[in-house]
């Protein structure tokens, strides 16, 4: 089995991290190697946060390169259009529908842009969900990841119980009810 390669990608403070800590446990109690690399940037400020995760059995790298994921799962949708480039051919774009306008656009500098969707569309097999929505329904807004962990993790050979399990450990405890049926949206998704 060759490894898998995750880019996790989004704004400072979406909750990427805390989703790279789920998939990489995720992973490694399913007896998987995993490393996980964090690159933070300007996350204070409103810019571009990536978390490498790679798994397989046995993962010498952390990093993953430009042309060797198997998916990105972005949680605004220019970030997933600016990482897009890292798929590999067959690779799969799960994103959130969300506009999260970058300093440059805010300032009117650049306009942010259009058709970002279709533009994605012909990179690669695009999932774009709106967890913003259903992370609402669920009760909290701030559970955009783990929506979009669920509709990942229908596309992994994971066992469903595994991932609620996991969720459970690492969340708040008084956030543990939202976020499991966040979860439980996200993986009937797809």
């Amino acid at each position: 089995m060759t490894d898998t390669g995750i880019l996790i990608v989004g704004v400072g403070g979406q909750g990427t991290l805390l989703s790279s800590r789920i998939l990489g446990e995720v992973a490694l109690r399913s007896g998987m190697d995993v490393k996980v690399s964090e690159v933070h940037g300007m996350a204070q400020r409103g810019g571009s946060v990536v978390t490498h995760v790679r798994f397989g059995k046995k993962v010498y790298c952390p990093l993953v390169g430009a042309g060797q994921a198997d998916y990105v799962l972005a949680f605004e949708k220019l970030e997933a259009l600016r990482w897009a480039g890292y798929l590999k051919k067959d690779g799969v774009i799960i994103s959130n529908n969300q506009e999260i306008p970058p300093i440059p656009v805010t300032l009117g500098h650049q306009k942010y842009p259009e058709n970002i969707r279709e533009s994605l569309e012909k990179i690669a097999t695009t999932y774009m969900v709106d967890a913003g929505r259903i992370a609402s329904d669920c009760g909290s807004a701030k559970a955009v990841n783990v929506v979009l962990l669920g509709v990942l993790a229908r596309k992994l050979n994971f066992e469903k119980e595994l991932w609620t399990k996991v969720i459970e450990e690492t969340v708040p405890p008084k956030t543990i009810e939202i976020n499991i049926k966040a979860f439980n949206k996200g993986y009937g998704v797809v």
